[in-house]
């Protein structure tokens, strides 16, 4: 069976069973513990900012995610194992999504001396990427890793201290809200994870 239309299965399974009551938690630490309510607005975890550069060689800011609703991965184009599945799942969010301006897909580059502007841009072509939709974004390697592991908390790693010395590899997607708030993370290879993404990111829309 095409897997487009597995996701879309399960997707409707999940909408059936409760969508209208589906609220998603917010998320502070590393352990991903689920918050229900913020009490401290002004202080709690959300992105910080952040200076990029996408595909188009353009400055890309935490400015170009105000109020909108992001999957965010991390990836590096010329890895043979996880990421081409990580890439064609974000395409499954991408045909999903793609005449929605609220949602925009982010893939940050984990070897960005490798992952030059023009090295993305082709990868882009290669993968269909869809620049209104889906950015790909290299920049400083302490840069994107900081962010990574401190402010998406991407690796999970439950309090452990990495710098960017040390290799940056996950699978996960991470479910930002309009206001740069961590609301879901989930298995960005696992088609089932990906459905449960969709779904959420539908509840978030009604927010």
């Amino acid at each position: 069976m095409n897997i487009k239309y597995v996701i879309l299965f399960i997707c409707l399974i999940l909408i059936s069973c409760g969508e209208r009551a589906r609220k998603l938690p917010y998320y502070n630490t590393s352990d991903f513990t689920p918050i229900w309510k913020i009490n401290d607005k002004e202080n709690f975890h959300k992105i910080r900012a952040f200076n990029l550069i996408d595909q188009y060689g353009k400055t890309f800011t935490e400015k170009n995610i105000d109020n909108k609703i992001c999957v965010v991965d991390f990836i590096f184009t010329s890895c043979p194992g996880i990421c081409p599945k990580m890439t064609l799942n974000m395409s499954l969010l991408q045909d999903k999504f793609i005449k929605d301006e609220n949602i925009l897909l982010l893939s940050h580059s984990v070897t960005p001396e490798k992952d030059s502007v023009s090295v993305l841009a082709e990868y882009a072509k290669r993968k269909n990427v869809q620049y209104n939709k889906w950015r790909l974004l290299t920049g400083k390697k302490s840069e994107i890793y900081d962010l990574g592991r401190k402010y998406y908390f991407v690796e999970e790693d439950l309090g452990e201290k990495k710098d960017s010395s040390i290799f940056l590899h996950t699978e996960n997607f991470i479910l930002i809200d309009k206001d740069k708030r961590i609301r879901g993370i989930y298995n960005g290879i696992d088609k089932s994870s990906i459905a449960a993404l969709i779904v959420d990111i539908e509840a978030l829309k009604k927010e």
